[in-house]
């Protein structure tokens, strides 16, 4: 007669004071015990072929009863079954308690404590006799678990808590476990007895640190609630795909580097001079409603701009600083200097930017560009992806959207690399995109040009008031241009009918890029070349940041009219007249080049408005939800999936050397080489801006030899071109 096999696991016990917790060590000397335990135990069926159910008393064999036509399988086949989830899941958490109940006996046995009955046979983790298709396996489960209970309930709180959170076991076990070991009686002896040994004014504290406790933890999940890309992010990617989730995702970058830079300039800048404001040189017009889409108006007279800002030092009084120019400090002291901190600020602004944009960007290249072997990719995709920690359905069906689209894109990836392409296809090819950057080029020349003519008409044409609504006609211009020329590069794309859409986005990025930045450096010019000559008895800092303000405003506009008329439009005609079900597709290319060009103005127009980031974060915060209701209602997913696994380090190189490049030489060549304005500013009495800093210096050099260490700084670092060198070295390798 075949004895049923009794697996026992010897796990010898530690020495050391019995009132200590265990220790990781022995924990996971448990847990490879037990892993050991069901490979040994899997191994042994699989071999037998039985689905472990128990020996007939009399026979050396046993022959399981087999379907007519069924496949028999060899016996690594049933190795490879017996050791699946779905056959060990049942085994594992009844030994899994067997385990630790063990565990349990053998701690009350070193804490000295009486064990509540002798359960040597059926503490052990015997799991030959299981059959697990059969259902006196809960009973047997439900078994070992009341004794793991009972001897949790003798164990000290600590040692309870700190033995039921290492349970290789769900949360729901965890929790029930926790909730029935639980004595009320002894609960109610320990609170009694704590409650006559501890003070009234040690359990006010304690009840106060608990409160401020949970408010702490109330604001945490509120603002992780108050994230507009707590679940929409998860729903765009198992709808849409990760090349429609780049655009959200480069969009929330947009939003940590604007607020990064927004930082420094209200503590330095902008709340200082909020604290000291200077006195009006005139009357403050009323506010009407138009200076949110032109930005002037009462705007001039706020800390919006550059022309508020004044040239004294706040920290003592002056006379009368707009006859003095300078206050003249106390001698050996450092007062806080305006134009200094203007210029600091930003410079510093812009350098923490440059960091965090080059860190991004390389952090990106490392995890997009990985050195590794992606064989058996479909296979881990299928097998290994599901997170068993999901059990809400709602997010079940999402991470099950998510999964499906993945392998998608990966099968349309592999399908693209097999597809062999003819000769004269190719040729074809060839022909037709020499064809549409022709087209592309000449259509980015014409509208350079077009916005160089209107923009030397406009500086011609003298402007009423300042404020009306004619300022607006320049920003409309350059953003119907930039809207037409990205409608006639996706026809061109459409013409040209690429194999890959990994390519076809491409030409479309830089198609598009091209043109932007081409009618950004004719706006550059037009801005310190030609307005300063024409607005030099005005403020022409003011008149620049006003400026930019209108283009970002301006191109929110057209954003909002492109989703209504260019989308739900199209998808109203579509099925309502031409019958059909298809919806049009999210253009990522043109989408995010007006994030970067909405970026590369904000970049441009902090030194005359150090508020512009915060206008940025607020258009970056509408645009989400616009763009997530737009895509959501409107738009359908890509009819040929692709995977964009370069596609963020792809926006943020872009964003990094064309646009933040860009707007940092347009900058540097403002400090130092453009006269600033006379009569409003905080350097209207020097020829330049970098000059703050030399002055400083000098004043600092004639104040005494407290500070002589601070002019030798700045010389080394600011003046010295060999560290400016260096950084740009580092910065760039």
């Amino acid at each position: 007669m075949a004895q049923p096999l009794a697996l026992v696991l010897d796990v010898p016990e530690p020495t050391g004071d019995g009132d200590l917790e265990p220790s990781p060590y022995e924990e996971s000397e448990v847990h490879d015990s037990f892993h050991q335990l069901i490979q040994e135990q899997s191994l042994r069926v699989a071999e037998e072929g039985l689905e472990l159910l128990p020996l007939v008393p009399g026979r050396g064999h046993q022959t399981l009863p087999r379907p007519e036509g069924a496949q028999v399988h060899s016996s690594a086949t049933l190795r490879i079954l017996a050791s699946m989830p779905s056959r060990t899941i049942g085994r594992s958490r009844g030994a899994i308690i067997s385990q630790y109940y063990n565990r349990t006996v053998r701690l009350r046995h070193r804490s000295s404590r009486p064990l509540l009955g002798s359960v040597a046979r059926s503490a052990r983790p015997s799991l030959r006799q299981y059959d697990l298709e059969l259902d006196h396996t809960v009973l047997e489960e439900d078994e070992k678990r009341s004794l793991l209970v009972k001897e949790l309930q003798g164990l000290p709180m600590a040692q309870r808590d700190h033995m039921v959170r290492n349970m290789p076991l769900s949360l729901g076990e965890k929790r029930w476990l926790r909730e029935k070991s639980w004595s009320p009686k002894g609960n109610r002896r320990d609170q009694q007895g704590r409650g006559r040994a501890i003070s009234c004014c040690r359990r006010l504290r304690y009840a106060c640190i608990l409160a401020l406790h949970s408010l702490g933890l109330m604001l945490l999940s509120g603002l992780y609630a108050a994230r507009p890309w707590r679940y929409a992010l998860k729903q765009i990617g198992g709808q849409f795909g990760s090349s429609v989730l780049s655009y959200f995702l480069f969009l929330k970058t947009l939003l940590a580097f604007n607020a990064l830079m927004l930082l420094p300039l209200l503590a330095f800048l902008v709340g200082v001079q909020a604290a000291f404001p200077p006195d009006p040189s005139g009357p403050v017009p009323a506010f009407s409603g138009l200076e949110l889409l032109t930005g002037g108006g009462s705007f001039t007279h706020t800390v919006m701009y550059y022309g508020y800002y004044s040239n004294t030092t706040l920290s003592q009084p002056c006379g009368s600083p707009r006859e003095s120019g300078q206050c003249s400090p106390r001698l050996g002291s450092l007062p806080y200097d305006m134009p200094l901190a203007y210029l600091f600020t930003v410079g510093a602004a812009f350098f923490i930017t440059c960091i965090t944009l080059v860190y991004s960007m390389s952090h990106s290249f490392g995890e997009s560009y990985r050195v590794g072997s992606t064989k058996g990719i479909h296979a881990l995709t299928v097998f290994c992806t599901w997170d068993y920690k999901v059990t809400q359905k709602r997010a079940s069906r999402v991470q099950q959207d998510s999964i499906c689209t993945q392998l998608k894109e990966l099968l349309a990836e592999w399908q693209l690399r097999e597809r062999p392409q003819s000769a004269c296809g190719q040729l074809w090819q060839v022909a037709m995109l020499g064809l549409g950057w022709l087209l592309c080029l000449g259509a980015t020349v014409g509208c350079a040009v077009a916005v160089l003519t209107f923009s030397e008409v406009m500086i011609q044409r003298p402007t009423a008031g300042g404020q009306g609504v004619e300022l607006l006609a320049l920003p409309l211009v350059v953003s119907v241009l930039n809207l037409g020329a990205s409608y006639l590069f996706r026809g061109l794309a459409t013409l040209e009918r690429h194999e890959s859409p990994v390519l076809e986005v491409y030409m479309a990025i830089c198609r598009s890029l091209i043109l932007k930045m081409a009618v950004l450096g004719v706006l550059g010019y037009h801005w310190l070349a030609r307005r300063v000559a024409k607005l030099q008895a005005p403020c022409w800092e003011d008149f620049v940041g006003q400026e930019l303000y209108r283009f970002l405003v301006v191109d929110f506009i057209f954003m909002l009219l492109d989703s209504l008329f260019g989308e739900l439009v199209w998808r109203l005609i579509s099925e309502k007249k031409l019958k059909r079900r298809q919806k049009p597709e999210f253009d990522i290319a043109r989408n995010v080049l007006d994030l970067i060009y909405g970026q590369t103005l904000t970049w441009l127009g902090v030194l005359f408005s150090p508020l512009l980031p915060a206008v940025q974060i607020l258009r970056l915060l509408l645009m989400f939800y616009v763009k997530k209701a737009s895509l959501m209602a409107n738009c359908q997913a890509p009819r040929r999936p692709w995977l964009a696994s370069h596609m963020s380090t792809v926006f943020l190189t872009l964003l990094c050397f064309p646009s933040f490049l860009g707007a940092a030489v347009f900058l540097c060549y403002a400090v130092w080489q453009v006269k600033p304005s006379s009569t409003c500013g905080p350097f209207r009495t020097l020829n330049t801006m970098y000059e703050a800093g030399t002055v400083w210096v000098h004043r600092l050099e004639r104040a005494g030899s407290g500070a002589s260490w601070l002019p030798w700084l700045h010389h080394v670092l600011v003046e010295n071109t060999f560290f400016l060198f260096l950084v740009s070295a580092l910065l760039l390798w």
